[in-house]
């Protein structure tokens, strides 16, 4: 009864951060199909006779300074919001992970020359060092795509060679090596499986990261250039009419925050999913 009443608020926190991210998701979906298949706006066409006009059944939310739909260009502003970020996100895995796992297997030389640059790259915030990044390469998408991974990589690299470095020291890798087995077959078999949990959890609240950073370089001019539809430079064309028409930047601000939390409420549901330290007292 004891262990029924410690893990049952546990179970009961799960299923409402899926279903919060499941209802996300549907809402999101029914806004797409409605925009895209019934209202059928094109986020690029400008229309000046119309501009500024408030929410109507032919423009649920409105259109802006140059009477572009704004519901169409937030709906697409997520695909180009979140999927930036994504990719961002992803490649850095790309080269965090697999760095992370030889160093950390390899150990000596490799593993000293790697913490090196690691604390290069961590003497700095994140921010300072996208800002400056962005700031010589120029303002654009994707160099501040490119930016994000140059200061995200290391982060993921740094914790799966803390969690190799822990794991190589048990006896189910030294009987692996006494049978044997490759290096690579080690490190893909028998360490990888152990990095994924925490690389799946440290990727999900990064996600949630990744989308403010870019949301905020492109609302003070160094991401995403007009005419795209991107939440952070929407903010930005909306700030001189905050005061005659504020849902221009209520509606995309909205949208930031409502990914951003759900999110963080993924992160927060696979830390527990995947943490196997968790013990349930008796």
């Amino acid at each position: 009864m004891k262990r029924f009443a410690v893990r049952l608020p546990q179970k009961r926190k799960q299923k409402f951060q899926v279903g919060i991210a499941i209802i996300f998701v549907v809402l999101l979906l029914l806004g797409v199909g409605y925009t895209f298949l019934v209202l059928k706006h094109d986020p690029y066409l400008t229309n000046l006779s119309g501009r500024l006009q408030g929410a109507s059944l032919q423009h649920p939310f409105g259109t802006d300074h140059l009477g572009r739909d704004v519901l169409t260009r937030i709906l697409l502003g997520g695909g180009q919001t979140i999927g930036f970020s994504l990719l961002a996100l992803i490649i850095a895995l790309g080269i965090g992970v697999p760095l992370g796992i030889f160093a950390g297997y390899k150990g000596g030389f490799i593993d000293r020359l790697f913490m090196r640059i690691a604390d290069g790259f961590l003497a700095f915030p994140d921010t300072i060092v996208a800002i400056v990044l962005v700031g010589l390469l120029g303002p654009s998408i994707s160099n501040l795509i490119l930016a994000i991974i140059l200061v995200k990589w290391v982060n993921y690299a740094r914790l799966v060679r803390s969690t190799v470095l822990s794991e190589s020291q048990k006896e189910y890798i030294l009987l692996a090596r006494i049978n044997g087995l490759t290096g690579t077959r080690i490190m893909t078999k028998h360490l990888f499986p152990h990095i994924v949990g925490h690389v799946l959890v440290l990727a999900s609240l990064d996600l949630g990261k990744i989308i403010l950073l870019i949301s905020a370089f492109s609302y003070i001019g160094l991401g995403a250039q007009p005419p795209m539809p991107e939440w952070g430079a929407m903010l930005n064309d909306a700030r001189s009419y905050f005061k005659s028409m504020p849902e221009l930047m209520i509606y995309p601000g909205l949208a930031i925050v409502s990914v951003v939390l759900v999110t963080n409420m993924l992160g927060d549901y696979l830390r527990d999913r995947f943490d196997v330290k968790k013990e349930v007292k008796p």
